[in-house]
Formats: structure tokens, C-alpha cells, sequence
């Protein structure tokens, strides 16, 4: 069960993925076969139930694109139902103090790092995959299934150093319009004190050899975020690419 992800970072390659808040298992076969890396399943903002991520994460596993889910909140249940179901990588929102990083990283991770509890569930093929070699499959999940909280409050960002040293932590997804606007400077992206959080979030993640994820709006902030040392990019979202290149469409013809 490697994770494609964590290996095309460690080897230096820069990743590239989505948001869908379409949803369904057709939407993220398309992307598979555009060639991204992954897709984020959008469970915070999109009302998508675990069923539904659960679906979607077998449509990427066909297409060959790596499932990442952004769950609620850090809560146990949050946490295992994605895990469970077969998510490459948890994307974990509204982090703010060292404390929930803690219990983020003992329900994120199996033993001996985590007290994930055992899943008779799709993770473990309902307990065949596991069996009798149980804890080769909690090590094989703790090292392939990455737990990336995502830096975008002031609290998160004055603890990123304490919470990237934890163990069970892989790295750091950046939401920059929540975290400037968290600072008191919504969007403005160039503003001296964001560009210092930036650094100060990229550093942190060189210092302790965790991986720097941002949302980035476009292609070309995505490229900007690659040079400046990020490791991966979320770029929009489908739905804004879909309605976008259908009103492209449709102007053009219009033009006529």
C-alpha cells in the first residue's frame, strides 16, 4: 500500500491535485484521467457523507489518483471513518493549539505511534488483509497514510515549530485565505506579515523534514508556491474549473 504521494516528494517531484465538491465516482475518474496526482474529498465544506467519500476513494483507486480526505474536525470519528475507508492522506482543518495536535496524532496514527484502534473495516479488507500479521499492517499504515494539518489560524501558526515535531505529524497544508483573513489581513497575500508566515511555515517544515502543502487559486500561483519551496498544490477546485471552462465555451461561441 505505498503512498504515491509521499514518494514522489521524498524523491523532490512536486505534486498536484483538486478540491471536488462535484463529488461521485465518475468526477473523480475524470480527474485520475487527467492526470493529477490527487484529489481532496471535501467532507468539511461539501455535504458529502462518509458513504460517499467511501465511493469516491474506490473511483480514485481505479484511475490510479491518490484519495485525500478533508475531514470535519479532528474528532475520533472523523479521523477513523476516513482512515477506514481507505484515505491516502487526511487533511485536518481548524488546527490551533499544540494540545490538539497531540490527540490528533494518537487517534491519526495506529500503535505504536497512535492509539488508532483496530479497523474491521474496508482499510483492512474487513480484517483478511490483516490477518495474523497484525502489526505489519499497522506499520504499513502509519508509514503510507499521511496526517497533514492544515496551518490556517494565527494559533496553529505561533505553534507550527512544537507541532511539526511530533512524530505523527507529516506535514502542513496551508489555507491562506483563512489564515490571512485569521490574521486580520484577508487576501492580501503580499503583505509583509504573510509573506513572513509563509517563510516562517516553510522553514519549519525544511527543519523537521515534513512536507509544505498550500491551496493554490490558479496554475500560476501554483507554480509561484513550487519555486518558493512548497512540496504540493491543491489548484481551485472542480467546480470552479468546470463552470469556468464551460463559460469559456460558451463565450467563445457567442463571439461568433
Amino acid at each position: 500500500m505505498e503512498n504515491k504521494l509521499k514518494q514522489k516528494m521524498r524523491r523532490g517531484e512536486k505534486i498536484v491535485g483538486t478540491f471536488t465538491h462535484i463529488g461521485g465516482g465518475v468526477a473523480i475518474e475524470c480527474l485520475g484521467i487527467a492526470g493529477l496526482d490527487f484529489v481532496v474529498i471535501d467532507t468539511e465544506h461539501a455535504p458529502f457523507s462518509p458513504q460517499d467519500a467511501m465511493d469516491m476513494i474506490r473511483a480514485a483507486e481505479i484511475r490510479g489518483i491518490t484519495p485525500i480526505v478533508r475531514v470535519q474536525d479532528h474528532s475520533r470519528p472523523s479521523l477513523h471513518k476516513a482512515l477506514n475507508s481507505g484515505a491516502k492522506a487526511l487533511i485536518i482543518p481548524c488546527m490551533e493549539t499544540v494540545e490538539e495536535a497531540r490527540l490528533l496524532c494518537e487517534q491519526g496514527k495506529f500503535y505504536p505511534k497512535g492509539r488508532h484502534c483496530f479497523p474491521y473495516s474496508r482499510n483492512s479488507g474487513w480484517g483478511k488483509d490483516s490477518a495474523g500479521h497484525l502489526m505489519q499492517f499497522f506499520d504499513d499504515n502509519n508509514e503510507n497514510t499521511l496526517i497533514v494539518p492544515q496551518c490556517e489560524t494565527v494559533g496553529f501558526l505561533n505553534n507550527i515549530e512544537e507541532i511539526l515535531s511530533f512524530d505523527g505529524i507529516d506535514g502542513v497544508f496551508v489555507g491562506p485565505y483563512d489564515l490571512s483573513t485569521d490574521m486580520g489581513i484577508p487576501e492580501q497575500f503580499t503583505h509583509p506579515d504573510f509573506l513572513a508566515a509563509r517563510q516562517r511555515i516553510l522553514k519549519a517544515c525544511k527543519d523537521a523534514g515534513k512536507f509544505a502543502w498550500i491551496f493554490s487559486p490558479s496554475s500560476e500561483a501554483a507554480k509561484k508556491n513550487f519555486a518558493d519551496g512548497f512540496d504540493g498544490a491543491a489548484v481551485s477546485m472542480d467546480t470552479v474549473v468546470y463552470t469556468n471552462s464551460f463559460k469559456k465555451l460558451v463565450d467563445d461561441i457567442r463571439a461568433s
